[in-house]
């Protein structure tokens, strides 16, 4: 029995998260494969920082739609922990992430999402030019 693809794709507020998404696409093998596209923010902050929250809001629910992706928006005061929650009550196979640019192991934000993961889970790393091969990291 074939078990279909579920994509999570972190974005935040930056336009150039399309590219996460349109990388969440090309993981897709067939029409029943999930695409989740989701924006967490910390309690107590703007949804979406120095953009206006309407438009930012209207941008990413377009940018998923196009794609035929569900996108969810939420706040809370672990990052980290929501998403991995979200991973798992919605079964994520595959977690896409934009690259890093944190030195610091902690500051990292993809180190510590692996590190709240429950569930192996496969994660790719698109780096800010997305014609470049994004990385694979395989979490527990």
């Amino acid at each position: 029995m074939k078990h279909n693809k579920k994509i999570m794709v972190c974005v935040t507020q930056q336009k150039s998260c399309e590219r996460l998404i349109d990388f969440g696409v090309t993981l897709r093998t067939n029409d029943a494969d999930e695409l989740h596209v989701i924006h967490v923010v910390k309690e107590n902050w703007k949804y979406f920082g120095q953009l206006e929250e309407k438009d930012a809001l209207d941008y990413l629910f377009e940018a998923s739609k196009s794609k035929d992706a569900a996108l969810t928006v939420l706040k809370a005061k672990d990052i980290e922990k929501t998403l991995s929650q979200f991973a798992d009550k919605n079964k994520i196979t595959d977690i896409i992430m934009g690259e890093s640019f944190e030195g610091d192991e902690q500051q990292n934000m993809i180190n510590r999402l692996q590190e709240q993961m429950t569930k192996k889970v496969k994660f790719f790393v698109v780096p800010l030019n997305f014609e470049e091969e994004a990385t694979p990291l395989v979490a527990l």
